[in-house]
C-alpha cells in the first residue's frame, strides 16, 4: 500500500523540475523588441532567449494597444486533472491570439480564463517557438 501524500509530494517535486524552464517574470513585448538579444530569466535561474524573428512577427501583426500590453512568453497551464486542454489566464494573450487568428473570436473567457485544446496549444508552441510556454500545475 502506498501513502498518497508521499506520491503527491514526489509529483510536486517533479513538476517543479519541469517548470524550471518557465520564465519567472514575463517581459513586455515592446521591451523585448528593443533588446539586441531578447531574453528573460527562467525559474531555474537560466536565460530564456526569445527568437527575435518570432517576436518581431508577432509585434508587426498587432495593433498598438495589444503590442504595448502583451507580455511574453504566453503561458498555458497544464493541469493533470484535465486531460485534453490547457488553461490560459491572460486576457491580453487571449486577445492577441484572437487578433493573430489562432483562436476564434467566438470563444469566450469564463472566470478570467479560457480552456484551449492541448493539440492547439502544441500547434502554438510550434508556430511561436520561445514565445509560448506550458507550465505544469
Amino acid at each position: 500500500m502506498y501513502d498518497e501524500s508521499v506520491l503527491r509530494r514526489w509529483m510536486s517535486l517533479e513538476m517543479g523540475k519541469i517548470n524550471d524552464g518557465v520564465v519567472s517574470a514575463r517581459v513586455p513585448l515592446v521591451s523585448l523588441l528593443e533588446m539586441e538579444k531578447p531574453m528573460a530569466v527562467n525559474r531555474g535561474g537560466r536565460e530564456h532567449h526569445f527568437d527575435r524573428e518570432v517576436i518581431r512577427k508577432i509585434g508587426a501583426s498587432l495593433p498598438v494597444n495589444l503590442r504595448s500590453s502583451l507580455k511574453l512568453p504566453i503561458i498555458f497551464y497544464f493541469d493533470m486533472e484535465v486531460s485534453n486542454s490547457c488553461m490560459l489566464a491572460d486576457e491580453v494573450a487571449i486577445a492577441v491570439l484572437q487578433e493573430l487568428g489562432d483562436l476564434s473570436r467566438e470563444r469566450r473567457i469564463e472566470g478570467g480564463r479560457m480552456w484551449v485544446a492541448r493539440a492547439l496549444v502544441f500547434a502554438l508552441l510550434r508556430k511561436y517557438p520561445t514565445a509560448v510556454q506550458i507550465m505544469m500545475r
